[in-house]
């Protein structure tokens, strides 16, 4: 039997039992969990650098997208309230949008 040990999405264990095979899992204690969330993370950042079609490529931001809400929830937060802090920065700083480079600033 193959060996993971990484996190995985809620469903999976029932997903892999649904199709005839067998697998262990435990679950995270929180300091384990944040961890494992960390590196899920950089995972599914590296996995989107490796796409090369739009297709994949928003496959890879739904999946950090998700770890991202996960994450909020860990630092007390919510899904709603990431949201809310990211508009707050948006409103004062702006955006990715418009694609501005800045090269350097004077003294």
């Amino acid at each position: 039997m193959p060996t993971y040990n990484k996190l995985v999405r809620d469903k999976i264990p029932e997903i892999i039992r649904g199709s005839g095979r067998d697998c262990a899992f435990t679950t995270l204690d929180q300091e384990s969990y944040v961890v494992e969330l960390r590196k899920k993370l950089r995972e599914e950042t590296e996995e989107y650098f490796q796409t090369m079609n739009d297709s994949d490529a928003l496959e890879e931001l739904a999946d950090m997208l998700e770890l991202l809400y996960a994450l909020a929830e860990v630092h007390k937060g919510s899904p709603e309230k990431l949201e809310e802090v990211r508009a707050k920065k948006a409103e004062e700083r702006g955006g990715f949008t418009e694609a501005v480079f800045l090269i350097e600033v004077g003294e």
